[in-house]
């Protein structure tokens, strides 16, 4: 996939995060507490901060945690629709530049992390 930059996918986020995103984070200094929180179905979301993901500068027009970006925005933009399963993002510009072999590929790992994600989540509501 070639990126365009545009800052589509940060705007609005509603990226969630999983309990490895988030360490991953940690460690180059960010705060949990700071980049995302915990929403009503106790699943761990990136933070917007003006209407754009904590971590996208919006003068520079990239992710200031590009390296370390958390799985979901790696694997973008491949997204789980309810209806289809998992999707390109229509909203991406540059969706037409995902091969066919990119998007079984992170079909496939969208679809561990949402299983990883959901464990976590499960585990939150039942610590509550």
């Amino acid at each position: 996939m070639q990126c365009s930059h545009c800052g589509k996918c940060c705007k609005k986020t509603e990226m969630l995060l999983s309990n490895a995103d988030v360490k991953l984070l940690e460690k180059t200094g960010y705060k949990c507490n700071e980049f995302s929180f915990v929403n009503k179905d106790s699943f761990r979301q990136l933070r917007n901060v003006n209407g754009f993901c904590f971590f996208y500068d919006t003068a520079k027009k990239r992710c200031r945690a590009y390296r370390l970006r958390p799985l979901g925005c790696r694997i973008y933009p491949i997204i789980y629709s309810e209806d289809e399963g998992a999707i390109t993002d229509w909203i991406c510009p540059m969706k037409d530049t995902v091969s066919a072999q990119e998007i079984k590929t992170k079909s496939n790992k969208l679809m561990k992390l949402l299983q990883t994600i959901d464990a976590e989540a499960k585990m939150r509501r039942q610590n509550r």
